[in-house]
């Protein structure tokens, strides 16, 4: 399972905006800088950013990019969705994977779609439950925050 370089490079472009002290915000070419990008990769990752109403733009000489609202109002799962969309997709997946077939021969009773399904509604748990904010402190304070997190969604499968 792999994640896609949008989804790593436009998490990380989002971050280092919320973490940016300067009141104009960044410059792309400033982004593209601190986070090794060229700069049409960062003008693109921050254009769908943008597009989904996580950041906004300033032009001109003190212009640069902002989150558009708090880092605690910004929701990982929305993000992620925004920048590459989900692991899996319920709609039209089996026929993304018919092979040679007009359709799965494993449509009606696929344990493999009930491992993706799974997959995705714990992902789903976890970050929706994580904000921007969650990951501007120090890699322990995440870790920590995601294990809450787990523990939490644990204890809803226990008591369901």
């Amino acid at each position: 399972m792999k994640f896609s370089t949008q989804e790593e490079y436009g998490l990380r472009c989002l971050i280092r905006i919320a973490k940016t002290k300067s009141p104009n915000g960044l410059t792309i070419p400033e982004i593209s800088e601190l986070e090794g990008l060229s700069t049409a990769n960062a003008a693109k990752l921050l254009r769908v950013l943008r597009l989904g109403g996580f950041i906004e733009s300033t032009r001109g000489q003190t212009g640069g990019y902002k989150l558009s609202k708090s880092s605690s109002e910004i929701i990982l799962n929305d993000v992620l969705e925004s920048l590459g969309g989900k692991l899996f997709e319920e709609e039209g997946f089996c026929n993304l994977h018919s092979g040679t077939k007009a359709i799965c021969t494993n449509s009606i009773d696929c344990s493999i779609r009930s491992l993706w399904r799974m997959i995705q509604s714990l992902l789903d748990g976890v970050l929706g439950k994580m904000s921007l904010e969650d990951l501007l402190g120090k890699e322990d304070e995440a870790k920590e925050t995601i294990s809450t997190i787990i523990d939490d969604i644990d204890q809803d499968v226990i008591t369901n």
